[in-house]
């Protein structure tokens, strides 16, 4: 966050598919930058509740930042697109985004990633990978410093709710897809 008197609003963006998840290990954008956990949330336009949740969240941080030009300033923010609501259409060479819109989200602090059960996960666990169903937790934020005007989102949480269909580079091979294999003669004749 840029200072100590920034205010936030903290949404959990409800049953959205999750993209570029990077929850458990810190990476750089494009190999620059300092190394952060961040994660990209589909929304699909069907989802009034949770856009209108993002957008009042939006709107309620631009008023505490900008006061009386809240409004002029996110009009101008939105079509600039310096919001964390994005157009999936944007970015419609990536599976899964074209026709919804996303938030991006991304953090210094690892964020908290759980299970149906609220149990923690880890890496190893296998989900949540690219492409199934979550419940997203962000923080939202204005930002107004040199860097220039935005809203942000920062990413707080991520718990599995359900699978969908991985996107490319998703899901890691389950326990009962590898058999045992007695002997190289058996590996030979799998080919």
């Amino acid at each position: 966050m840029t200072d100590k008197k920034q205010s936030e609003t903290i949404v959990k963006l409800a049953n959205v598919r999750l993209a570029f998840p990077q929850l458990h290990t810190p990476k750089a954008v494009n190999g620059e930058g300092e190394p952060a956990y961040s994660a990209s949330f589909i929304i699909s336009k069907d989802q009034k509740a949770v856009i209108a949740a993002v957008e009042k969240a939006m709107a309620t941080v631009a008023k505490q930042k900008w006061g009386n030009k809240a409004d002029a300033i996110l009009t101008k923010l939105k079509a600039a697109d310096k919001t964390c609501l994005r157009d999936g259409d944007m970015k419609d060479n990536y599976d899964g985004f074209e026709g919804n819109y996303y938030v991006s989200a991304r953090s210094k602090v690892r964020p908290r990633c759980v299970g149906r059960d609220a149990a923690l996960l880890s890496a190893e666990d296998g989900v949540p990978y690219a492409g199934c169903y979550v419940i997203g937790s962000v923080s939202i934020w204005a930002m107004d410093n040199n860097y220039g005007q935005r809203i942000n989102a920062t990413l707080r949480g991520v718990q599995f709710v359900r699978d969908g269909d991985a996107f490319s580079g998703g899901r890691p091979a389950g326990e009962d897809e590898f058999e045992e294999i007695e002997s190289s003669d058996d590996a030979e004749s799998l080919a």
